[in-house]
């Protein structure tokens, strides 16, 4: 008869925290690798139905379908990426009249400083300077780190496509480690998971590409609107940007701002920006999100926060993006897992009307 061990809950919650713990630390330790890696499962599975047309419809060998895939997903990016570039040029041959205005906008600034708190320009200039010098080596400590961020950035380019086509090519060799790793009585279990893990990634960022899509649309419309010269070269960038969660929409709209200095100095135009991506943002966060993206996920916003949060903190830019996948494949896991139900509950976003407590039966 095999002994029946019962811990307190102290120890319990006590070997749930460690595991938590080693989790996060190993994550944090490990980013260079498991970030790219990550990122390249989460497109394997986006594109693998056509990777998998071709091989079932075309009679394409699995390593020319797989290859094909890939090759067309980068087309997609260097296409969009092409296209924001050529615009880019454009804007460059305006920065004459952008830096004219911008020195237009920082005099006036000055002047409405000196009037309203009686401190003159050459105190002002002064305070600058004083910044300046006191953080150039911050800067260049900056410099150091953005030049690095951007190195690995150009690895994770050429890592992720390559780890895409590995993922597609060995993926039944992977499933059945997870077939062998799992008691047969648990087949079916597992079988159910990876079913819905490939459903929820893939519906989720498709979601995010076609709010994406809305979003690039509606600010287009909106800045073109109130005359801004680049609005379809924004309307993109502030598409793409809005995939970074809280961070991304802020750097748009500075961006949007810098934009509209191609045009003339006159302040209305930054409030009609403001309008458009405040405007632009209510549409996405009550309407878009609600019903294209975190529908296909089912996870509760507190969640979802503190995922992102964590990820960010984890990961940056590329943590971030992960969290909400990550979140919703440890929830499908849960959710078919006996003893970790509670959790997945916990993730998810059923309010229940009314909470019912067990009574202890009388003897």
């Amino acid at each position: 008869m095999k002994p029946n061990y019962s811990f307190p809950p102290y120890a319990k919650f006590a070997f749930i925290l460690i595991i938590i713990i080693s989790v996060i630390a190993l994550l944090y330790l490990g980013q260079g690798v498991l970030a790219p890696l990550l990122l390249a499962m989460l497109f394997a599975i986006l594109i693998e139905p056509i990777a998998a047309f071709l091989q079932a419809r075309l009679r394409f060998p699995n390593t020319v379908a797989t290859s094909v895939a890939v090759v067309l997903f980068i087309a997609v990016f260097f296409i969009l990426f092409y296209f924001i570039s050529l615009q880019l040029v454009g804007m460059a041959d305006d920065w004459g009249k952008i830096k004219s205005n911008l020195d237009t906008h920082y005099h006036n600034l000055q002047q409405f400083v000196e009037t309203k708190f009686g401190i003159t320009k050459g105190q002002q200039q002064q305070a600058i300077s004083q910044a300046t010098s006191e953080s150039a080596s911050t800067g260049k400590q900056l410099a150091g780190a953005t030049l690095a961020s951007i190195t690995d950035s150009l690895l994770n380019l050429v890592l992720i496509p390559i780890y895409m086509f590995l993922i597609l090519l060995y993926k039944k060799h992977f499933v059945k480690f997870l077939r062998d790793l799992v008691r047969v009585e648990n087949h079916e279990k597992l079988r159910d998971i990876l079913a819905t893990v490939k459903i929820s990634v893939r519906s989720y960022i498709v979601g995010l590409l076609i709010e994406m899509v809305i979003v690039s649309v509606l600010t287009a419309v909106g800045l073109s609107i109130i005359g801004i010269k680049y609005a379809i070269l924004l309307g993109v960038i502030t598409g793409l940007l809005n995939l970074i969660p809280y961070i991304g929409i802020v750097v748009a709209g500075l961006l949007t701002v810098v934009a509209s200095l191609t045009g003339d100095t006159d302040a209305t135009i930054i409030v009609g920006i403001i309008a458009v991506n405040v405007a632009v943002q209510f549409v996405d966060n009550n309407i878009l999100v609600p019903m294209v993206v975190s529908s296909k996920v089912e996870l509760n916003a507190i969640a979802s926060i503190v995922g992102i949060i964590i990820g960010g903190l984890l990961g940056g830019i590329s943590g971030m993006f992960l969290a909400i996948p990550i979140i919703a494949i440890l929830k499908i896991i849960f959710d078919r897992v006996e003893n970790l139900r509670p959790w997945g509950y916990l993730l998810g976003d059923d309010i229940p009307k009314k909470v019912f407590w067990r009574r202890r039966a009388r003897i």
